[in-house]
């Protein structure tokens, strides 16, 4: 039989297609997507490519890769799952061709056919120089119910080409004894993300795609690997190229695991590799690592960053005039909000979600970047009203739709030792405080927010947090401080308001080991909305000294050690309104700052879902248990302040 063999339909759609209907058949008109914005309609658009009701023979579609090829034509890869939405069932990979930039598509093409099993995870690379189109994937035994791959799980790479832009594909290869060394015994995923051809420096022409794998060590996984495999020869030959090994330890409590990476090649010749962060203990779910040797080792391990708000979930970038794009979920807790974010360094520092250009605000999720024009760029993404996996959307979009780079935002002064501007978002504006001035939020887009920096990090730490607040408010959420990620699962610490329910509250979230997750939670019985001003305090006392007492004595004077010696009790968390102790319960032991896209924000929740109505001045962060008396005194203490916001200006960083 030929090397070749002509990309396949499924038998339910071959008598509905012809060999000529391949190239070029426009699918039916676009199915209307919520959320479209209106007002950018030119610079704008978007259809729905691959659903269920209007390609038969699925059940479901995932994991969305797109190129664009020598003469334009764009391809669209998603993995076309047969029996159920499930990872590790009876999936093909699966293609839809556009010689139009994406206005009208080809009918569904099967590139790999799984047949029981699972062909997945397709990662394209394009070779500039000859015009090929290279596909990794990898395969696994399927499975007939929706559950997850059986670790260890059996793996393995393959690749694919195409040299007529996608109209026929050659047969599979395997590409485990290049790539796959022996300790990869477990999990192992190509991409699923475009690969890059390097253009600059002594490796320019070179092919590169990110892989993710597992070494399995008999009884469990002890490892992870995250790595680029490269090519120098058009893709004839691979090897394994920059890798980096996280180990996990037997408590599970690891500290990275980098998977489903990005690459973006920079100028400079160097390479940028962006990946899904899960579960580690480091903070974020974003995790970045630089190659300055053309993808042979890495400079440095993966660094995590945690004030890039996104879900765990793979996200795709792709450099776009003097910016690089990275298309993301905006939501640090679930996979919705979809939207474009940009670096304008290279991506060394991200746009905050605040920045970010909203695709939709529906659930949404995988996704990939690809060049349209020289002045479009075309995105395909999960996305779907009810679920993220409803269906896969592509989109089209220019520059002037993402907007040009956005000023400095106004600021106003932390005072804590080493403490930066933070940003006023919204319009935040002045007015009079309890303690002097104050900032007033409208309750729609106005907010504070702090850069971030370690000193934030409470961690296991007692700690006490203050503020002043004055509102009239009788519905709605009202947040008035977020520390840390959001969620059930994601370590915070948070005061807010709850007038429906007329109570005030506070609470922590903790992590404790590989997967303990507690909460603690304290209330008052009345919301106070009375427009007048009010001081809420929330301390957690871990319990190694009397009430108030701190925990952490190194550099204590020696009197203020004696008396935190005195009486031993149970920790507890404990909310003050105006001063007085208003109610308590136990703490939970673990850290507030763990795991999770770590934020500090002042009148807003940190997924942007509800926003303060009313004033707030002097917020205040100790890291330390204040004492009844100081917590009831007017004037705050100046030691082992981590936060201090006066909130009584705001400054044109203009």
């Amino acid at each position: 039989m030929s090397a070749w063999h002509h990309a396949r339909l499924r038998p339910t759609l071959a008598a509905a297609f012809t060999a000529m209907a391949l190239a070029a058949t426009p699918t039916p008109p676009p199915t209307p997507v919520p959320d479209r914005p209106e007002s950018h309609a030119a610079e704008f658009e978007q259809q729905v490519l691959f659903k269920a009701s209007q390609d038969p023979g699925y059940a479901c579609f995932r994991i969305p890769a797109i190129v664009q090829t020598v003469d334009g034509t764009l391809l669209a890869f998603a993995e076309g799952r047969v029996v159920n939405c499930g990872d590790a069932a009876d999936i093909d990979i699966v293609l839809k061709r556009s010689t139009d930039g994406g206005r009208t598509w080809g009918p569904l093409q099967v590139v790999s056919e799984g047949g029981g099993d699972t062909h997945g995870n397709p990662a394209p690379v394009v070779d500039r120089t000859t015009g090929r189109i290279l596909l990794a994937e990898t395969y696994n035994t399927g499975r007939t119910d929706a559950e997850s791959c059986t670790v260890p799980c059996d793996r393995t790479p393959r690749l694919q080409y195409s040299d007529d832009n996608g109209l026929t594909w050659s047969a599979p290869r395997d590409l485990s004894p290049e790539i796959r060394p022996a300790q990869w015994n477990s999990w192992y995923a190509t991409g699923p993300v475009h690969g890059v051809q390097l253009t600059h420096g002594p490796h320019a022409g070179r092919l590169v795609f990110g892989a993710n794998t597992e070494t399995w060590d008999g009884s469990r996984v002890t490892t992870n690997h995250a790595a680029l495999v490269v090519s120098d020869d058009g893709g004839d030959h691979w090897k394994v190229g920059a890798t980096d090994s996280w180990p996990i330890p037997a408590d599970g409590a690891f500290r990275q695991k980098p998977s489903e990476l990005t690459l973006t090649p920079r100028p400079d010749g160097s390479l940028l590799v962006s990946g899904r962060e899960q579960d580690g203990t480091d903070l974020g779910h974003r995790t970045q690592a630089v190659s300055l040797d053309g993808g042979d080792t890495f400079a440095a391990p993966f660094a995590g960053l945690p004030d890039l708000y996104a879900p765990q979930v793979q996200c795709a970038t792709l450099p776009f005039d003097d910016r690089v794009l990275l298309s993301c979920p905006g939501d640090p807790d679930r996979r919705r909000t979809m939207m474009i974010r940009s670096s304008y360094d290279g991506g060394t520092t991200w746009d905050s979600a605040d920045r970010g250009t909203v695709v939709t605000t529906d659930w949404s999720g995988y996704s990939d970047l690809a060049p349209v024009d020289e002045d479009t760029v075309g995105l395909l993404y999960e996305g779907g009203t009810v679920d993220a996996r409803d269906e896969i959307r592509f989109a089209r979009f220019t520059e002037d739709w993402l907007g040009p780079r956005r000023a400095a935002d106004p600021t106003t002064v932390d005072l804590s030792p080493g403490g930066l501007p933070a940003a006023v978002l919204g319009g935040a504006k002045e007015t009079d405080g309890a303690l002097g001035g104050a900032l007033e939020f409208d309750g729609t887009d106005d907010a504070v927010r702090l850069p971030y920096r370690s000193r934030l990090l409470l961690g296991t730490k007692e700690f006490t947090a203050s503020l002043w607040f004055r509102y009239t408010a009788t519905s709605g959420e009202q947040p008035l401080l977020w520390m840390g990620g959001v969620g059930n699962g994601q370590p915070q610490v948070t005061l807010s308001a709850d007038p429906a329910d007329n109570r005030l509250q506070g609470q922590i979230t903790v992590r404790d080991g590989a997967t303990t997750v507690r909460a603690a939670t304290v209330s008052s019985t009345a919301a106070l909305n009375d427009g007048t001003w009010h001081r809420l305090a929330l301390r957690r006392d871990g319990g190694s000294s009397r009430a108030g007492g701190a925990g952490r004595e190194e550099g204590l004077g020696e009197g203020r050690r004696e008396g935190r010696r005195e009486g031993r009790r149970e920790g507890r968390l404990t909310l003050f309104v105006d001063g007085t102790a208003i109610g308590g319960t136990a703490d939970v032991s673990g850290s507030v700052s763990r795991n999770s896209p770590f934020g500090v924000h002042i009148g807003q929740r940190m997924d942007s879902r509800a926003f303060f109505t009313g004033a707030i001045d002097d917020v205040h962060v100790w890291d330390r248990a204040l004492t009844d008396a100081e917590i009831a005194a007017r004037t705050a203490p100046l030691t082992d302040t981590v936060l201090w916001l006066p909130m009584d200006q705001v400054s044109d960083s203009r």
